[in-house]
């Protein structure tokens, strides 16, 4: 299991990549251009996502479904995910 910190990410607008963080059962997207800093996922589940670690998201740091279910709270679509045994959903659930 190994995590990108991003530098083989799309392009997002304004220069800056989409960060990709790897697991075998899950990858996580950030898109620093839409994130709006509420804080809801450092708040909610701080072993994955920590602002003062690098690479500041580990996807093995909770359950797959967990983690899932926190990229949902996201209030400003700048996390996203994609279960290995499912499809890419955005933070509302919704297939991409």
């Amino acid at each position: 299991m190994s995590a990108d910190s991003g530098s083989g990410g799309a392009e997002a607008r304004g220069g800056k990549r989409v960060q990709e963080y790897r697991s075998d059962a899950i990858t996580v997207r950030f898109d620093p251009t839409l994130c709006i800093h509420s804080g809801r996922c450092v708040q909610g589940l701080g072993a994955v996502f920590d602002v003062r670690r690098r690479p500041w998201v580990d996807v093995n740091g909770a359950m797959p479904d967990e983690i899932a279910e926190q990229v949902r709270r996201c209030p400003s679509g700048a996390l996203s995910f994609d279960l290995r045994e499912g499809e890419q959903r955005t933070p509302g659930g919704e297939p991409r």
